[in-house]
């Protein structure tokens, strides 16, 4: 019944999120979950109503939920084949809480 998980896929793209689920849905892998968060602080708008600013640019709401996949931990390896053969990349980004500004990447 209860079950460790470990995580194989937590990003921001909600596409890539769809595609694990339907991959792992289709080749019969039983026990993965699947879900999303928004993990950010919303500045006030100024008027007092705590709505974000940023949900009313000219493209509407932007998605800054953060999706999460897992599996139980024996099925860790069964996943990540069944993703391979796919062609899908599942990514543990670990800085998706961190402001873009302050991420780093290495340079070459």
């Amino acid at each position: 019944m209860f079950e460790k998980r470990v995580t194989i896929y937590k990003k921001r793209d909600r596409a890539t999120w769809e595609e694990i689920k339907r991959s792992l849905k289709a080749a019969g892998l039983k026990g993965f979950k699947a879900g999303h968060y928004f993990q950010e602080t919303v500045t006030g708008g100024g008027c007092g109503a705590k709505l974000d600013p940023r949900d009313f640019g000219p493209g509407g709401r932007i998605d800054r939920d953060i999706y999460w996949v897992k599996v139980i931990e024996g099925d860790e390896e069964r996943a990540s084949d069944i993703l391979k053969k796919d062609g899908i990349v599942a990514e543990i980004e670990e800085n998706v809480l961190m402001d873009a500004a302050l991420r780093k990447t290495p340079k070459e």
